[in-house]
């Protein structure tokens, strides 16, 4: 009985973990770039109380065996990279990704992070910074009194300066590809960290050998599907309460055992 009971909490503790996921992709369903994840669950180590295939007699032997499981346990998060739904702004500042890729960011520490979050602003220096004021990799620089940004599907950014007709290139937003994206490191404000499950960053022009194109004056909206979360919810809440039941079983079993042998 108390392997009965061990199990059952296993069980609670994994409908727990995918709750957490759940209510996590619900709470950034409007966070820019948001990527939804998914718990993951492998079954704990069988007891193998009899082998199939072994000795019955002289003659026969077992056409199956006895293995009992002994619960479930959970084995990752997995981040589904789905493109989320593109929306259109009047910010020139805002850009996204029409595809794979990530922007990169320079961190405090001068280390390197990752974002698809494309909400850039300008500092008091000039410089393309997210919202926390991490500056964007390469460095692009706004002179003081430019007129305009243009910011093409390439990258290359552009802008118009009094008694100047024709555009001044300040330089080219790149864009970073890794081999295994799902294998990044999640770190909160919209940053990912390069891990070795992800691979080495691949640097390179926006709209080539697989990297997405970029897109001025939109932003990505999150993946998260809201009717999808709360089917996987209702399910959850049904698993938790039958593992639930399932101790308040084992537990009547075990009570009328030591009332009445």
């Amino acid at each position: 009985m108390s392997s009965a009971l061990h199990i059952a909490r296993s069980g609670l503790d994994a409908q727990d973990t995918r709750m957490r996921v759940i209510s996590n992709n619900l709470a950034n369903v409007n966070t820019t770039g948001f990527k939804r994840d998914r718990a993951d669950f492998e079954s704990l180590m069988y007891q193998n109380m009899s082998q199939a295939g072994s000795p019955t007699s002289g003659e026969t032997e077992r056409a199956d065996g006895l293995n009992m499981g002994t619960g479930v346990r959970t084995m990752g998060t997995e981040r589904m990279l789905g493109q989320g739904e593109l929306m259109q702004t009047a910010n020139p500042l805002d850009i996204a990704l029409d595809g794979p890729g990530h922007f990169q960011v320079t961190l405090p520490d001068g280390s390197t992070a990752y974002t698809r979050d494309g909400a850039f602003r300008l500092s008091d220096q000039g410089d393309l910074v997210t919202s926390s004021g991490y500056r964007l990799e390469p460095q692009i620089t706004i002179p003081e009194g430019s007129n305009g940004i243009s910011i093409g599907t390439n990258g290359v950014v552009s802008i118009t300066l009094p008694n100047q007709p024709e555009p001044v290139e300040v330089g080219t937003i790149d864009v970073a590809s890794f081999l295994n994206e799902a294998g990044l490191q999640a770190i909160g404000d919209n940053l990912f960290l390069e891990t070795g499950a992800s691979g080495p960053a691949v640097i390179g022009e926006a709209g080539i050998e697989g990297r997405g194109r970029i897109r001025q004056s939109s932003l990505e909206a999150s993946n998260v599907n809201v009717v999808e979360e709360l089917v996987q919810m209702i399910e959850t809440q049904r698993a938790y309460e039958v593992n639930s039941k399932v101790i308040s079983t084992v537990d009547g079993m075990l009570r009328y055992v030591t009332q009445n042998i």
